[in-house]
């Protein structure tokens, strides 16, 4: 009798596992809806401030106090201005070329409108005097132009013991800054552009000469 050939153990059909859902927490939900919210509503306020820009103008090359402001002086740009800022703004370049620097102007500054005015620095019937002032000399505050200063003439250097000074009051000159220099290297002098009357512009000019001069500056209200 044949014998049939044994079976080896044939596999049954596999159970592919079981993969459970996971449980989405409402909480979790919530969460991320929001922050993806919060981060719409951000890009869209950057969006916001990025477009909300202004075009003023800019300084592009050095000006001096009292020059004429040209337009290859200025430039313009646009910027995001806080409202705090006062420039000048792009559509009154035009106004602003032939005016005059009220004070130093420096490229890539932006432009005010105090920075700039239509007078002269030196007006009619005044007379520029330059007076150099040693280290210290110069006072701690800093002169800017238009501050009312008084010139005083002191007595020469062994003129009090020749007996030639008396008890009088100096005699003084009322000015005003037009512009101080830096310190120059080396020696701290700093040059400081004085507008006098054309009477006492000479006597200003003879003390300097003299090295008889003081500057003292004056109260705000010019006494």
């Amino acid at each position: 009798m044949r014998r049939l050939p044994r079976q080896t153990g044939v596999a049954g059909p596999v159970t592919p596992p079981r993969v459970s859902a996971r449980r989405r927490r409402p909480g979790v939900i919530a969460l991320s809806l929001g922050l993806i919210a919060a981060g719409g509503a951000g890009v869209a306020v950057l969006l916001l401030q990025v477009g909300d820009r202004t075009q003023v103008v800019t300084v592009v090359r050095d000006v001096q106090v009292g020059q004429v402001l040209t337009a290859q002086d200025l430039g313009k740009a646009s910027i995001s201005l806080d409202p705090a800022v006062k420039a000048v703004r792009a559509d009154d370049l035009d106004q602003v070329v032939g005016e005059r620097a009220a004070v130093e102007l420096r490229p890539g500054s932006l432009l005010a409108p105090s920075q700039v005015t239509r007078d002269s620095l030196v007006r009619a019937g005044e007379q520029l005097v330059p007076i150099g002032l040693k280290p210290e000399q110069v006072p701690a505050t800093a002169l800017v132009p238009g501050q009312k200063v008084r010139l005083v003439h002191v007595p020469a250097q062994g003129e009090a013991d020749t007996g030639k000074a008396s008890s009088a009051p100096p005699e003084t000159v009322a000015g005003r800054v037009v512009k101080a220099s830096g310190a120059a290297p080396g020696t701290g002098v700093v040059v400081v552009d004085v507008a006098t009357s054309e009477r006492d512009g000479p006597i200003a000019a003879a003390w300097v000469s003299a090295g008889t001069l003081r500057m003292v500056l004056a109260a705000p209200d010019g006494r």
